[in-house]
């Protein structure tokens, strides 16, 4: 008799519904939180989950903070709950695109000289390369 078993980690979205004023880049975002888990499938069933942990990465700069255990139970249990500052723990900066004025986007065509403020790489009228702005 065989028996097909093995661990892996999975990884679940839970639903955070909240806009806040990111703390690393100052700009809007919402939390996006989800859970990290170890599990062991028997025939390709999952058996049993242990070690997890909560995480939360913001929208707006894909900032990820390890959350608090009991914040992130609760989160996972479908309660209402305010994140603070005191739950969030950062793991791995993130980074936002600074916006810029129309003036200092506008990107040249090095063949025929067209301009355009679109994100181009290439040409829509001759297909040469455009100039990074």
């Amino acid at each position: 008799m065989f028996f097909i078993c093995g661990i892996n980690q999975g990884q679940k979205e839970i639903p955070y519904n909240k806009l806040v004023i990111c703390g690393s880049c100052g700009g809007y975002g919402r939390y996006q939180v989800f859970m990290t888990y170890m599990c062991l499938s028997l025939f390709f069933i999952p058996v049993l989950k242990w070690g997890r942990r909560y995480y939360v990465k913001m929208s707006c700069c894909g900032t990820v903070y390890e959350l608090a255990p009991e914040t992130g139970r609760s989160i996972a249990r479908g309660e209402q709950v305010q994140v603070g500052q005191a739950d969030l723990k950062l793991i791995q900066a993130g980074r936002r695109e600074q916006w810029r004025p129309a003036a200092d986007r506008k990107r040249v065509c090095e063949n025929c000289g067209f301009e355009t403020e679109e994100d181009y790489n290439y040409c829509p009228k001759c297909g040469g390369r455009l100039e990074e702005p």
